[in-house]
């Protein structure tokens, strides 16, 4: 007996409509947002200009195939390439993430908005350099900041409720998503051209978290957002050919995402899309550090100088106890070796351990050189992680949103120092004035790693100021950025 399977074609699902109507739709009125994405940028290009001194990534970048020339391509910033905008999107957000030093996002999902950088600059610069060449108006760096705070709150909104760690699935998924959505709008696609992308990033074969876990941690996590930016651009000009679209990728019984992907489940959604996410963004600021961490570290520098203090050192220390919320357990909380440097960032006790010992925390401190000091490790033995629930509460509280972190450290004569506590790293909304005069020494720090005074200095007369920067042609930044 066989089942009647209809093969009526249905309406597309509402999750796609919904995505695709606020991209096309929706005006950005909150100068928050605005002022933020501008922010953002300059951050997130920082963060791509710093991981240009790391060999291990350079030798990811480039064409596909060594000399290909692409007339009108897109650039990267820091380098000489001029790409087609598919290979130039996944070279921008690979140096984007590869420190991981740019934006977070917390919620039932985690990730990094600014990923969708690379897709959205090497698409928008590549129109520009286009449009010229047919004497047309290149775009500004307005509609740059504009698809920013669009992907920021497509990937964000869809995270705050959506958990695909859960189900093993990495959070890339949702940059590819938000990339194909706004990358779509850039290059005109119409509103049903646009469901059709999105839909294909959803019936794509989504990336496993393996990478990002013991005993399989690598480098692989670094450019997995650079691969996700990029395949969104290949599929939002692949439906800008008219290649069809699959209306209810979610909704399918048995073949749609829902019951492949996510157990049954359908989305959940706890607010509609505005400008929150982008509004409410955490920067990393101080150190290169996993999110869930970054006021463990804060902590931990605290607890450095009152060892000093005391006349102290780690040798004295008996046992840490790290009072901390459950997303940081189920992420970070690593005993064992500790492989590589994707493997030591991903590890709360190292994270803690080397500002201990030496007062500090750079992305340098994940190299081998500095792994190799045996206090480290046994450092990492005595410490303990431990659940506080209210943590864990005040982590997942849309009106407080806090990453916190407490370290109690015993000494081996008995007795302690007083906990200290850091609810809110520098880089969260509640520590927003403290934080940007930060952010801005960290982006000239990092245009100082790659580019001569002179050429620095013009780069930050025509980016600092945001009128300036949004009045831009796309290509005119970009052009700023090469060497």
């Amino acid at each position: 007996m066989s089942l009647h399977i209809s093969n009526e074609r249905p309406q597309p699902d509402q999750v796609l409509v919904d995505i695709a109507d606020y991209v096309l739709n929706y005006e950005i009125k909150n100068d928050l947002a605005w002022k933020t994405a501008h922010y953002c940028l300059l951050d997130t290009i920082g963060c791509g200009l710093e991981a240009l001194t790391y060999p291990a990534c350079t030798k990811l970048l480039g064409p596909v195939v060594k000399g290909t020339i692409v007339p009108n391509g897109a650039k990267v910033p820091g380098t000489q390439f001029q790409l087609d905008p598919i290979q130039a999107a996944f070279n921008i957000g690979t140096i984007v993430r590869w420190l991981d030093f740019n934006d977070t996002w917390l919620a039932a999902e985690w990730g990094h908005p600014s990923d969708n950088l690379g897709g959205i600059l090497a698409t928008a610069d590549w129109l520009s350099r286009t449009n010229i060449a047919e004497g047309k108006a290149p775009l500004k760096m307005k509609q740059v900041l504009e698809a920013m705070i669009m992907a920021h709150e497509v990937q964000g909104v869809m995270a705050l409720e959506n958990s695909f760690n859960r189900v093993g699935l990495d959070h890339v998924l949702l940059v590819k998503l938000a990339s194909t959505a706004v990358v779509g709008k850039l290059i005109g696609l119409t509103r049903d051209e646009l469901i059709n992308a999105i839909s294909l990033a959803f019936v794509d074969g989504q990336a496993l978290r393996t990478y990002r876990h013991a005993p399989n941690t690598g480098s692989r996590k670094s450019w997995a957002a650079g691969d996700a930016t990029s395949r969104a651009v290949r599929l939002a000009l692949m439906a800008k050919t008219g290649e069809m679209g699959y209306p209810s990728v979610l909704t399918a019984k048995t073949w749609g995402f829902y019951d492949v992907s996510f157990k049954g489940n359908a989305f959940k959604f706890q607010r509609d899309y505005g400008s929150y996410v982008m509004e409410n963004v955490l920067f990393k600021i101080s150190f290169p550090a996993e999110f869930h961490s970054q006021t463990a570290v804060e902590a931990a520098m605290t607890l450095h100088a009152k060892l000093k203090e005391l006349g102290k050192s780690t040798d004295d220390i008996k046992k840490i106890t790290i009072r901390t919320h459950e997303a940081a357990i189920r992420i970070i909380d690593k005993k064992g070796p500790l492989d590589n440097p994707a493997d030591r960032d991903h590890c709360i006790q190292y994270m803690i351990a080397v500002p201990l010992i030496h007062g500090r925390l750079t992305a340098a401190d994940y190299e081998d050189n500095i792994a190799s000091d045996a206090r480290i490790d046994v450092l990492r033995d005595k410490m303990e992680c431990v659940e506080d629930v209210q943590f864990t509460k005040d982590y997942h509280d849309p009106e407080k949103r806090s990453i916190a972190n407490a370290l109690t450290i015993t000494f081996n004569d008995g007795t302690t120092i007083d906990e200290v506590v850091v609810e809110y790293p520098i880089g969260h909304k509640r520590r927003r004035e403290e934080g940007i005069p930060e952010l801005i020494k960290k982006y000239k720090i990092n245009l100082a790693r790659v580019y001569p005074e002179k050429q620095q200095r013009v780069v930050m007369e025509h980016s600092l100021d945001y009128d300036t920067l949004a009045n831009l042609d796309v290509n005119q930044f970009v052009d700023l950025l090469v060497i």
